[in-house]
């Protein structure tokens, strides 16, 4: 008689709210837990904090999984055409296919942040039928607000990027609003002009190569547009004050940014 194959049981850390505190609600209901983090080496350094403060909390490593190719590289074998939310190769090649890699051909149950608010969120699926994908929260009742006790009390908090951004990823992340971007362009200047350095223009067919699709990050950086960037975030901040005065500062600051983006940011990297 064939032995049958163990089942895995993985847990994808994206450096956000909702995956870390499920590996903070999880710790000690899954032993045999393997936590993972697709490193695509283009993520902030409060990410790399947090996670080391999330390992120090969950007694264990959580595994880097890292591209065999770099996003450079990925870029020019897509004819250097940006990642965009209708062209995402980014994902696939840096986050999915070291995910895939990582499981190989093992059955796994994989543990998804998704929050019993999120009803239009999905997980991956993977086209090889081995993850099966389970919501813990969802089957739980528990929605953002009870993701935010369960990191309070267990005394992380949020990461310190959530100061002035809420999605986790790339510091070039397309998904970004743009007082995300100005964010980066006054704590990372560095990241900023690396990010800046991707974008093209196209002097003979006059086609603009830039990570949003209305303005370059040249642009943006002016210092009369960031004062407006500034000024329309912070007036939907104080209606956002006014109307959830028993909210905390940091939800509060979600919550502005949602009003004035409501784009999803990509389900695999900002759980």
């Amino acid at each position: 008689m064939t032995e049958e194959k163990k089942v895995r049981h993985i847990l994808g850390i994206s450096g956000g709210k909702d995956s870390s505190a499920l590996a903070v609600y999880l710790r000690d209901k899954v032993s045999n837990m393997e936590y993972f983090f697709c490193d695509t080496g283009a993520e902030l350094e409060e990410t790399y904090e947090y996670l080391a403060k999330l390992e120090k909390y969950l007694g264990k490593p959580i595994i880097r999984l890292n591209p065999v190719k770099n996003f450079d590289w990925w870029l020019q074998r897509n004819g250097n055409f940006l990642p965009s939310q209708r062209m995402r190769w980014c994902t696939i090649q840096l986050k999915l296919a070291p995910l895939e890699d990582f499981v190989g051909d093992d059955q796994a149950i994989s543990y998804v942040g998704i929050r019993a608010d999120e009803d239009t969120r999905k997980g991956y699926q993977s086209p090889r039928g081995n993850i099966q994908s389970i919501f813990p929260f969802k089957e739980d009742g528990i929605d953002k607000e009870g993701v935010m006790k369960i990191l309070e009390h267990s005394g992380l908090g949020l990461p310190s990027y959530y100061e002035w951004r809420t999605r986790s990823g790339c510091y070039f992340c397309f998904y970004q609003r743009k007082m995300e971007w100005v964010g980066l362009l006054e704590r990372h200047p560095d990241l900023f002009e690396k990010a800046k350095s991707y974008e093209k223009f196209d002097e003979i067919t006059g086609k603009r190569f830039t990570w949003m699709t209305d303005e370059s990050l040249d642009e943006l950086a002016y210092p009369e547009r960031v004062l407006e960037i500034k000024r329309k975030h912070y007036e939907q901040l104080e209606k956002e004050k006014a109307l959830n005065k028993n909210k905390p500062l940091s939800e509060v600051f979600a919550d502005s940014l949602d009003a004035e983006d409501d784009t999803l940011p990509c389900q695999i990297c900002s759980l």
